[in-house]
Order: structure tokens, then sequence, then C-alpha cells
């Protein structure tokens, strides 16, 4: 039990550098991409807002209970409902910051595979939930 706390601790002290890193590149990040922005930059195309959008949330990071307050903002910013659930699942899922690290801590194999299906998988969600606001009539 000793050995494995040591193991851990070490592991712990080798990825600490890639973790601080990580949050520091987000807040310079968030600070810089502002809402107005982010309108500004998004044209109305459904794929291509799509893409930005999810593009933009894999270089930064977020917390799920922010995203709430984020979506209905950007919302009210007049972004589209697909650019914002791609942005959203993106910025919680997909970490491109955060990769270093977790190559370090699980390997390359692993957090390349899992970052890229967690793109992809954000911009089927977001077109999902197009389709199903459109079949329920709302929105």
């Amino acid at each position: 039990m000793v050995a494995s706390a040591k193991k851990t601790g070490w592991m712990f002290a080798r990825t600490l550098p890639n973790i601080l890193a990580v949050i520091f590149l987000s807040g310079l990040f968030i600070e810089f991409v502002s809402i107005e922005r982010l309108a500004n930059l998004l044209g109305g195309n459904l794929l291509t807002d799509g893409l930005l959008g999810a593009t933009i949330g894999s270089v930064s990071i977020g917390n799920p209970l922010i995203s709430y307050a984020l979506g209905g903002e950007l919302l009210d910013q007049g972004l589209s409902l697909v650019t914002v659930t791609a942005l959203l699942v993106s910025w919680v899922t997909v970490g491109i910051l955060q990769l270093p690290a977790e190559i370090q801590a699980l390997g390359p194999r692993f957090a390349l595979i899992r970052n890229g299906l967690s793109f992809l998988f954000a911009l089927v969600i977001a077109f999902l939930t197009i389709i199903t606001m459109q079949y329920l009539g709302v929105g």
C-alpha cells in the first residue's frame, strides 16, 4: 500500500506542471474570447457554425455547471442552437489545452481517440438537438 501511495504521489508530482499550465492557458483563452467576438465570428450557416462552435469549445475548458448560464447568454446574443450546443458539448468533453497532460497521464492513443470521438459526437449531438427540436415543433 505504501508503494502504491508513493507511485501515485510521484505520478501526481510529474503531471502537476502540466495541470497548472492547462489552468493558466484556459484562463487566458476565456479572458480574450468574449461572447461578442463569438457572435461576430459566426455567420448563420449551420454546418460551419457547428464546426466553429465545436472547435472553439475544444480549445477551451469548461465546467458543466457554468455551461447553463453561458448557453443562455450565447443564445441571447443571437447564436444558433446548433452552434451553442456544439460549443458547450465540446467545451465540456474535448480538451485540446489539456491534451498534453492527458497524454502524459493516459497515453497518446487513448487521449487522441477520446478527444476525436468527443469532437465528432459534439457535432452529432448538436445536429440531433436541432432535428429533435424541429420534430417537436419547438424553436
